[in-house]
Protein backbone atom coordinates (compact mmCIF):
# COMPACT_ATOMS: atom_id res chain seq x y z
CA UNK A 1 0.00 0.00 0.00
CA UNK A 2 1.38 3.37 -0.95
CA UNK A 3 1.77 6.21 1.50
CA UNK A 4 -0.51 8.36 -0.68
CA UNK A 5 -3.31 5.78 -0.53
CA UNK A 6 -3.05 5.55 3.26
CA UNK A 7 -3.17 9.35 3.57
CA UNK A 8 -6.18 9.48 1.23
CA UNK A 9 -8.02 6.84 3.27
CA UNK A 10 -7.26 8.66 6.53
CA UNK A 11 -8.61 11.89 5.03
CA UNK A 12 -11.81 10.17 3.89
CA UNK A 13 -12.41 8.85 7.42
CA UNK A 14 -11.67 12.24 8.99
CA UNK A 15 -13.87 14.17 6.53
CA UNK A 16 -16.73 11.75 7.09
CA UNK A 17 -16.38 12.12 10.85
CA UNK A 18 -16.25 15.91 10.54
CA UNK A 19 -19.37 15.95 8.36
CA UNK A 20 -21.13 13.76 10.90
CA UNK A 21 -20.00 15.91 13.83
CA UNK A 22 -21.12 19.12 12.10
CA UNK A 23 -24.54 17.65 11.33
CA UNK A 24 -24.13 17.84 7.56
CA UNK A 25 -27.13 16.27 5.89
CA UNK A 26 -29.01 16.11 9.17
CA UNK A 27 -32.21 17.34 7.55
CA UNK A 28 -34.85 18.65 9.94
CA UNK A 29 -33.10 17.47 13.08
CA UNK A 30 -36.09 15.25 13.91
CA UNK A 31 -35.26 11.66 14.79
CA UNK A 32 -35.62 9.31 11.88
CA UNK A 33 -37.63 6.15 12.31
CA UNK A 34 -38.23 2.93 10.42
CA UNK A 35 -36.86 2.69 6.89
CA UNK A 36 -35.74 6.33 6.97
CA UNK A 37 -33.71 5.61 10.09
CA UNK A 38 -31.91 2.70 8.39
CA UNK A 39 -31.33 4.79 5.24
CA UNK A 40 -29.86 7.61 7.34
CA UNK A 41 -27.58 5.06 8.99
CA UNK A 42 -26.46 3.70 5.63
CA UNK A 43 -25.70 7.24 4.47
CA UNK A 44 -23.63 7.94 7.59
CA UNK A 45 -21.72 4.64 7.41
CA UNK A 46 -20.96 5.38 3.76
CA UNK A 47 -19.70 8.97 4.19
CA UNK A 48 -17.70 8.02 7.27
CA UNK A 49 -15.79 5.37 5.31
CA UNK A 50 -16.55 2.51 7.72
CA UNK A 51 -16.02 -0.03 4.92
CA UNK A 52 -12.45 1.24 4.47
CA UNK A 53 -11.38 -0.52 7.67
CA UNK A 54 -14.21 -2.83 8.75
CA UNK A 55 -14.61 -4.58 5.37
CA UNK A 56 -11.69 -6.83 4.34
CA UNK A 57 -10.02 -5.73 1.12
CA UNK A 58 -9.04 -8.00 -1.76
CA UNK A 59 -7.71 -7.52 -5.26
CA UNK A 60 -10.60 -7.15 -7.67
CA UNK A 61 -10.78 -6.51 -11.42
CA UNK A 62 -9.70 -2.88 -10.94
CA UNK A 63 -7.19 -3.43 -8.14
CA UNK A 64 -7.62 -3.33 -4.34
CA UNK A 65 -11.22 -2.90 -3.21
CA UNK A 66 -13.47 -3.81 -0.27
CA UNK A 67 -14.79 -7.39 -0.44
CA UNK A 68 -18.49 -6.55 -0.15
CA UNK A 69 -19.37 -10.24 0.30
CA UNK A 70 -17.82 -9.74 3.78
CA UNK A 71 -19.13 -6.20 4.27
CA UNK A 72 -18.32 -4.75 7.69
CA UNK A 73 -17.33 -8.17 9.09
CA UNK A 74 -13.98 -6.95 10.46
CA UNK A 75 -10.61 -8.66 10.37
CA UNK A 76 -11.01 -12.10 8.73
CA UNK A 77 -10.60 -14.91 11.25
CA UNK A 78 -8.72 -16.93 8.61
CA UNK A 79 -6.11 -14.19 7.99
CA UNK A 80 -3.48 -14.78 10.66
CA UNK A 81 -1.11 -12.02 11.74
CA UNK A 82 1.91 -13.97 12.95
CA UNK A 83 4.66 -12.34 15.00
CA UNK A 84 3.94 -8.71 14.13
CA UNK A 85 7.07 -6.60 14.16
CA UNK A 86 7.46 -3.46 16.26
CA UNK A 87 8.08 -0.57 13.90
CA UNK A 88 11.46 1.15 13.87
CA UNK A 89 12.57 4.54 12.60
CA UNK A 90 10.11 7.14 11.33
CA UNK A 91 7.16 4.75 10.89
CA UNK A 92 4.07 5.24 13.03
CA UNK A 93 1.81 2.45 11.77
CA UNK A 94 1.59 -0.48 9.40
CA UNK A 95 -1.50 -2.15 7.97
CA UNK A 96 -2.23 -5.68 6.78
CA UNK A 97 -3.18 -6.13 3.11
CA UNK A 98 -6.78 -6.73 4.19
CA UNK A 99 -6.85 -3.19 5.70
CA UNK A 100 -8.30 -4.78 8.86
CA UNK A 101 -5.22 -5.16 11.11
CA UNK A 102 -3.15 -2.17 12.19
CA UNK A 103 0.17 -2.17 14.01
CA UNK A 104 1.69 0.77 15.89
CA UNK A 105 2.92 1.90 19.29
CA UNK A 106 -0.39 0.68 20.80
CA UNK A 107 0.27 -2.91 19.63
CA UNK A 108 -1.91 -4.55 16.97
CA UNK A 109 -5.59 -3.73 16.56
CA UNK A 110 -8.07 -5.74 14.52
CA UNK A 111 -11.20 -4.09 13.16
CA UNK A 112 -14.43 -5.33 14.74
CA UNK A 113 -17.22 -7.32 13.14
CA UNK A 114 -20.06 -4.79 12.86
CA UNK A 115 -22.58 -7.22 11.35
CA UNK A 116 -25.57 -8.45 13.38
CA UNK A 117 -24.09 -11.92 13.91
CA UNK A 118 -25.17 -12.86 17.45
CA UNK A 119 -22.00 -14.76 18.30
CA UNK A 120 -19.21 -12.75 16.64
CA UNK A 121 -20.74 -9.36 15.79
CA UNK A 122 -23.17 -6.81 17.22
CA UNK A 123 -26.22 -9.12 17.19
CA UNK A 124 -26.65 -9.11 20.97
CA UNK A 125 -25.86 -5.41 21.36
CA UNK A 126 -28.47 -2.75 22.00
CA UNK A 127 -28.46 0.77 20.59
CA UNK A 128 -27.55 1.96 24.09
CA UNK A 129 -24.49 -0.33 24.18
CA UNK A 130 -23.42 0.93 20.75
CA UNK A 131 -23.83 4.58 21.79
CA UNK A 132 -21.90 4.00 25.04
CA UNK A 133 -19.10 2.33 23.05
CA UNK A 134 -18.73 5.34 20.75
CA UNK A 135 -19.19 7.95 23.50
CA UNK A 136 -16.74 6.31 25.95
CA UNK A 137 -14.21 4.84 23.51
CA UNK A 138 -14.57 1.52 25.32
CA UNK A 139 -15.64 -1.88 23.96
CA UNK A 140 -19.30 -2.41 24.92
CA UNK A 141 -19.15 1.01 26.58
CA UNK A 142 -17.03 -0.13 29.50
CA UNK A 143 -14.43 -2.70 28.38
CA UNK A 144 -11.03 -2.29 26.77
CA UNK A 145 -10.12 0.89 24.91
CA UNK A 146 -11.05 1.26 21.25
CA UNK A 147 -7.72 1.36 19.42
CA UNK A 148 -6.39 3.22 16.37
CA UNK A 149 -7.31 3.75 13.65
CA UNK A 150 -10.91 3.91 14.99
CA UNK A 151 -11.82 7.63 14.98
CA UNK A 152 -14.20 7.39 17.95
CA UNK A 153 -13.08 10.78 19.41
CA UNK A 154 -14.66 12.43 16.36
CA UNK A 155 -17.64 10.10 15.94
CA UNK A 156 -18.66 10.48 19.59
CA UNK A 157 -19.77 14.03 18.70
CA UNK A 158 -22.62 12.62 16.61
CA UNK A 159 -26.14 13.03 17.93
CA UNK A 160 -27.85 10.12 19.65
CA UNK A 161 -30.28 10.03 16.70
CA UNK A 162 -27.42 9.62 14.22
CA UNK A 163 -25.75 6.93 16.32
CA UNK A 164 -29.09 5.11 16.61
CA UNK A 165 -29.47 5.36 12.82
CA UNK A 166 -25.98 3.90 12.32
CA UNK A 167 -26.81 1.06 14.70
CA UNK A 168 -30.17 0.44 12.96
CA UNK A 169 -28.36 0.17 9.62
CA UNK A 170 -25.73 -2.18 11.04
CA UNK A 171 -28.52 -4.39 12.39
CA UNK A 172 -30.13 -4.48 8.91
CA UNK A 173 -27.14 -5.80 6.94
CA UNK A 174 -26.41 -9.51 6.41
CA UNK A 175 -24.86 -11.21 9.43
CA UNK A 176 -21.38 -12.61 8.81
CA UNK A 177 -20.00 -15.15 11.26
CA UNK A 178 -16.40 -13.97 11.73
CA UNK A 179 -14.55 -14.13 15.05
CA UNK A 180 -12.07 -11.26 15.15
CA UNK A 181 -8.96 -11.81 17.32
CA UNK A 182 -8.30 -9.79 20.44
CA UNK A 183 -5.81 -6.90 20.14
CA UNK A 184 -2.13 -7.58 20.82
CA UNK A 185 -0.23 -5.57 23.41
CA UNK A 186 3.08 -3.93 22.38
CA UNK A 187 4.96 -6.52 24.49
CA UNK A 188 3.50 -9.27 22.28
CA UNK A 189 5.09 -7.80 19.16
CA UNK A 190 8.41 -8.96 17.69
CA UNK A 191 11.31 -6.64 16.93
CA UNK A 192 13.37 -6.02 13.80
Amino acid sequence: MTRGRMITMALVVMLGALALASGAGAGTGKPASGKGHVERGRYLVTIMGCNDCHTPWHVGAKGPEPDMARMLSGHPQDFKVDAPVALQGPWMAAVAPTMTAWSGPWGVSFTANLTPDAETGLGKWTAETFIATIRNGKHEGQGRDLLPPMPWPQIRNASDDDLRAIFAYLQSIPAVHNKVPQPLEPAQMGSN
